[in-house]
């Protein structure tokens, strides 16, 4: 263990030139060349877009993982010729008098005619071939449109031609609504609204914070070109790997708020050196020495939590995480770059705006800045084991509810009261039960040796059992693939696609009735559709999860090691950072699962915890660097623990409040959104950072370094001599 950190070597680290470092030469750099680091901005962002706008984008949704059923269930028909393979669209048609009339099924007949000659439409299944797209009451009916492609890669404009050739029939009590994947396009929300709500309540804060407009609008216009740069650039990522139709709003989110957090971590530094006496260029340059060292390992650390997302091998996750990973790479180099050259622009009006304003505050006898906190950090110090049990037991309950968290896809169900694609849901719903909106698809292949009979025989004996198996409402007839030589038997559960009870039907069909029944006939059965690859996704995420956590816990605890020069303060890190994202997971198990705040309740999206695990899990990390490095300084400085903990939660406390508060303003204003996926990340990473910055790093921090006192800078000597040194001091 080490004492005190002058006379021991395992705590002191080798002396830094006082002028070196990468971070303050970019400084001088930027204090130089500021016209230059600003233009070479201005032509970056220009430049991106002008190659984003000349390509376009290619976002699409692939939640297929190779190897599962549902995807083998694909391949199957695919290689036989048979549409189940695809997307589909249902033209869902309802009429309180009834749709039994010959002039309508005559009208309906004819549009559906016009729909078959489409675009992007491979076939019709009308409204009337058979009695099962009729409900018993005759007020509802539906027609299947058959897609020569996936659903996600349907083009809005098709989808709408295809909506409004269907509603040609509406009238005289007629209503037409379009139902299936591709229709919940036609009502998603941008978010724009949500992302200006973000900005205008961030820049108050800093207005707060700062005290002028201009100090406060840097680290927005720092943020601003980081997220324009990048959200064109991947646009062009696009073309190379899977990236998600929802990437770019969620890389605006956290882009917006990391964005402003990393500039307001570098700004806040500079006024301390401006109003300690240093000229406009030595403040840059210390400012980027310490706090700029202090956001490169933060967003290292975010990094390496997203790219850990690519050990899942999830489909467009991974593009996502690339996508989210760009955007932290890129902010943090506008941070340590675009900001300086900004500061050397207006440093001298910074300079007398600041030194002014703590002039005042000593004339006004006004204490300290950092008293209140440095009294705070004191009290915590007198009761640690309170502090640490209360706060501790506070979070374990909130973070209680993840482990019932059930995971799936938001469907038509969960989409706007007013979209064509939910009223079309709950049509369907209503008139032939919920199970309707997410049918099984069983296909039926022979085994070696076998026959096109044999299988028609081998679908007939499943539609037989399905009779008799607890859960199912009922299913279609035998549907014979192209060439003849499969069949496929579309299958409805009595329940709604997010409902558990589905869930456990389709592992009951596929671990216990089909493998008996293909005992019996010989022949293959494959269960798939869009609610099994649902429950297949799911499952995927939940079996990965473990060793996701593990890669990222791990090289995060090896990077802080490497940094603090210490074991226990990286093990506190991961421990406390995950007892923080629990209570976040918990809370959006609460709020989206159970219906808690008003919210529809039902599953939550199957890929959202290990993203929001990665992006808090590195945010976090950020405070921690912050506010521990700024320990370390008095720690090294003094050799005093009690009063280095206590110095740095004064000297870092109101900026990490403050970088707390723009990151919730940021991502709580998502709530805000139409879109149930955007409101579920933007609550569930407002609660994480609430609750990291406030009652993590306000409370359990200074509570837990208290109680380990030196030992918590202790590095044994044989691990010092192999971890590589990484020094923000």
């Amino acid at each position: 263990m080490t004492g005190t950190p002058p006379r021991t070597h395992s705590t002191a680290p080798a002396a830094q030139p006082d002028g070196g470092g990468l971070f303050a030469r970019s400084a001088v750099f930027a204090h130089r060349h500021r016209w230059t680091a600003l233009v070479l901005w201005a032509v970056v962002l220009a430049g991106t877009w002008a190659a984003a706008s000349s390509v376009g984008d290619r976002y699409r949704d692939d939640y297929s993982i190779p190897g599962t059923e549902t995807q083998r269930t694909v391949e199957l028909l695919e290689e036989h010729g048979s549409g189940q393979g695809g997307g589909s669209l249902e033209i869902v048609l309802h009429d309180p008098d009834g749709l039994r009339g010959k002039a309508v099924r005559r009208a309906v007949g004819a549009m559906e005619a016009k729909v078959a000659d489409l675009p992007a439409v491979d076939e019709v299944r009308g409204a009337f071939a058979d009695r099962s797209s009729l409900s018993p009451d005759g007020t509802t009916a539906f027609a299947t449109v058959t897609l020569d492609r996936p659903a996600e890669e349907m083009e809005v404009s098709d989808t709408r031609r295809i909506l409004e050739t269907a509603r040609t029939v509406a009238g005289d009590g007629v209503r037409v609504e379009l139902g299936g994947e591709a229709a919940g396009e036609l009502a998603a929300d941008s978010g724009g609204a949500a992302e200006g709500a973000g900005i205008l309540a961030a820049l108050l804060i800093l207005v707060f914070m700062f005290g002028t407009v201009v100090a406060a609008g840097l680290p927005v216009i720092t943020a601003l070109f980081a997220v324009g740069t990048t959200l064109g650039a991947i646009v062009l990522v696009s073309h190379l790997f899977t990236v998600a139709t929802w990437a770019p709003y969620v890389m605006m989110l956290v882009g917006l708020g990391v964005g402003i957090d990393y500039a307001l971590l570098v700004f806040a530094r500079y006024r301390t050196e401006l109003t300690s006496g240093a000229e406009t260029a030595e403040a840059a340059r210390r400012a980027l020495q310490t706090a700029g060292r202090t956001v490169a390992v933060a967003g290292c650390t975010v990094i390496i939590a997203l790219l850990g997302l690519v050990a899942l091998g999830l489909g467009a996750l991974r593009g996502a995480a690339l996508a989210v990973a760009l955007t932290i790479l890129v902010t943090m180099l506008a941070s340590l770059t675009l900001l300086p050259a900004l500061l050397a622009v207006f440093g001298k009006r910074f300079e007398r705006q600041f030194r002014a304003r703590a002039a005042k505050r000593a004339e006004r006898g006004k204490s300290e800045e950092g008293a209140g906190w440095r009294r705070l950090g004191a009290a915590v110090q007198r009761r640690p084991v309170t502090v640490l049990v209360l706060a501790v037991v506070a979070l374990g309950a909130l973070a209680a509810p993840m482990l019932g968290m059930r995971l799936g896809f938001a469907d038509a169900g969960n989409d706007p009261q007013g979209s064509t694609s939910r009223k079309a849901y709950d049509r369907l719903a209503d008139g032939f039960g919920p199970g309707v909106n997410g049918p099984l698809v069983i296909a039926v292949a022979p085994q070696e040796g076998g026959s096109g009979g044999d299988v028609r025989a081998a679908a007939r004996s499943l539609t037989t059992e399905l009779r008799d198996t607890p859960g199912i409402a009922g299913s279609s007839g035998v549907i014979p693939t192209a060439d003849g030589e499969a069949a496929t038997v579309l299958v409805y559960p009595k329940t709604a696609p997010q409902d558990e009870a589905t869930t456990d039907l389709v592992h009951h069909l596929r671990g216990e009735v089909l493998p008996g029944l293909s005992e019996r006939t010989g022949a293959d059965y494959l269960l798939g559709g869009a609610t099994a690859s649902v429950i297949d996704y799911s499952d995927t995420v939940a079996s990965r999860m473990p060793l996701f956590v593990a890669i990222v816990v791990g090289l995060s605890m090896l990077l802080l090691a490497a940094v603090f020069r210490s074991l226990l303060i990286p093990l506190k890190a991961a421990l406390l950072n995950l007892l923080s994202i629990g209570a976040a997971l918990g809370a959006i198990t609460l709020v989206f699962q159970n219906g808690w705040l008003g919210e529809q309740a039902g599953p939550i999206e199957a890929y959202l915890p290990v993203m929001i695990f990665a992006i808090v899990f590195g945010l976090s990390m950020d405070y921690e660097v912050f506010l521990l490095s700024r320990m370390r300084e008095e720690w090294l400085r003094t050799g005093d623990h009690t009063a280095a903990v206590r110095e740095g939660l004064a000297r870092t406390g109101a900026v990490v409040t403050a970088a707390g508060a723009i990151m919730i303003v940021v991502f709580g204003s998502f709530f805000l959104s139409d879109d149930r996926m955007l409101r579920q990340f933007g609550f569930g990473l407002a609660v994480a950072i609430f609750m990291d910055a406030v009652v993590i790093r306000c409370l359990l921090v200074p509570a837990v370094l208290r109680l380990l006192g030196p030992r918590a800078w202790w590095l044994p000597r044989p691990v010092e001599r192999i971890l590589p040194r990484l020094d923000i001091d």
